[in-house]
């Protein structure tokens, strides 16, 4: 019995708005990039930590995202698909920076959050981290990709993805300790 692959069930207006910009109609891009633009800034600058390289990885996502819109094969969300361009992109963004620290293998060690943690406090300690620490951190927690996922876009091994992140859990540990919180 052969397995078939369901595709991901998308909505009329998504469909809508995918074949107008095939049809290079300015407006359904504009409707397009109008609905994710906020969103897909914020998850790129919060890889990059830079605005202006924020807005360069924005630019460049969605050039890609026009440019190969026909090949997207409808098996998850459009801004599903569109949020992998704009997480690639800001990860080719900081690669070309090559501020990614190279880490050693011991992280078996529990960390341990302070429960007086606010959103702000975290956000701030968050945009401190070196940019591999960010990265990794920000793929795995709050966009919730796996580590071999995160090996894969990153090209480092999965246990190199562990330790990052474990590593910058630990430094926003000591931040956030520095903080006074």
């Amino acid at each position: 019995m052969q397995a078939l692959k369901m595709k991901y069930q998308i909505r009329k207006e998504e469909v809508e708005l995918i074949e107008g910009c095939l049809a290079n109609n300015r407006r359904s891009q504009k409707a397009l990039y109008n609905r994710y633009k906020n969103g897909m800034y914020t998850v790129a600058y919060r890889i990059v930590n830079d605005r202006d390289d924020a807005h360069d990885v924005l630019q460049n996502a969605f050039v890609q995202v026009f440019r190969d819109l026909s090949k997207f094969r409808r098996e998850s969300s459009l801004g599903a698909w569109v949020k992998i361009i704009v997480v690639r992109s800001a990860l080719k963004k900081l690669k070309q920076r090559k501020n990614m620290e190279p880490l050693d293998e011991n992280y078996d060690e529990p960390v341990v959050w302070n429960d007086n943690l606010t959103g702000e406090y975290l956000d701030k300690a968050i945009r401190s981290l070196p940019d591999g620490y960010r990265a990794v951190f920000l793929l795995i927690e709050v966009e919730g990709y796996a580590h071999k996922e995160v090996a894969e876009m990153l090209n480092i091994s999965t246990g190199t993805s562990k330790s990052q992140l474990y590593y910058a859990k630990k430094r926003l540990q000591k931040i956030i300790t520095e903080m006074g919180i």
